[in-house]
Formats: structure tokens, sequence, C-alpha cells
């Protein structure tokens, strides 16, 4: 008899608006993925310290909650994890030093760009 293998997918999502946050975490949960919520670069980047090579994205605001901005902690979680997918959101198009490898969504996103963008 053959076991079924779980996988589970799980997302960080880093937004300072609690609004915002629900709308991704509720938007990601269902489409099966589980979803770590942070409104600060300093309190995401513990959650890399801790299960980043478990992550199948990383989703940022460019304004976060603290000192750190959305775009340094981008370029951590590339430096850590290269392969992560990485998800950089603003409602500043000009946004224009993205680390290698990261992707830009403008807000207002819409709910496919933002699926396809992080689960591509």
């Amino acid at each position: 008899m053959e076991q079924a293998q779980s996988f589970k997918r799980v997302a960080l999502v880093v937004e300072e608006d609690a609004r915002h946050r629900a709308s991704i975490t509720t938007l990601l949960e269902e489409s099966e993925v589980q979803v770590i919520q942070c409104e600060s670069g300093e309190a995401a980047e513990l959650v890399l310290d801790h299960v980043g090579g478990c992550l199948i994205a990383l989703i940022a605001d460019v304004d976060l909650a603290g000192r750190m901005d959305g775009l340094e902690l981008a370029q951590i979680a590339k430096q850590r994890f290269p392969e992560l997918r990485v998800v950089i959101m603003s409602v500043n198009s000009r946004v224009t030093r993205l680390p290698d490898g990261t992707q830009f969504l403008a807000k207002p996103w819409s709910p496919l760009d933002l699926l396809r963008e992080t689960l591509h």
C-alpha cells in the first residue's frame, strides 16, 4: 500500500496594514497555502532564521513596521535562500532597486496576479 505524502506549502506574508495582510492570507489559504504573518521586517527575519528553508514564498510590502523595509528584507531572504520566490508590493510603481530574482507587484493588485506571482 502506497502512503500519501503530505507536502505543506507555506508562505510568509509581511505587511504592516492588517486589512491587506488578512486579504493576502485569505487568498493564499484558499489556494491551500499555509501562511505565517508578520508586520515588521525584523519579525520576518526571525521567521526566516527558523523556517526559511521550508517556505515557498515571501510576500512583503515595501513599507513595513519597524526599521527594516521590504526591500532590505527581500535582500536578506534572497541571500539566505536564493531559490525562494520573493514578491515585493508597493503603491509606488517606481520601486527600482529590487534584489535580483525578486518580483514586483503594484498595489492595488488583482487576486489572480498575486497568485500568479506567488505560486508560479
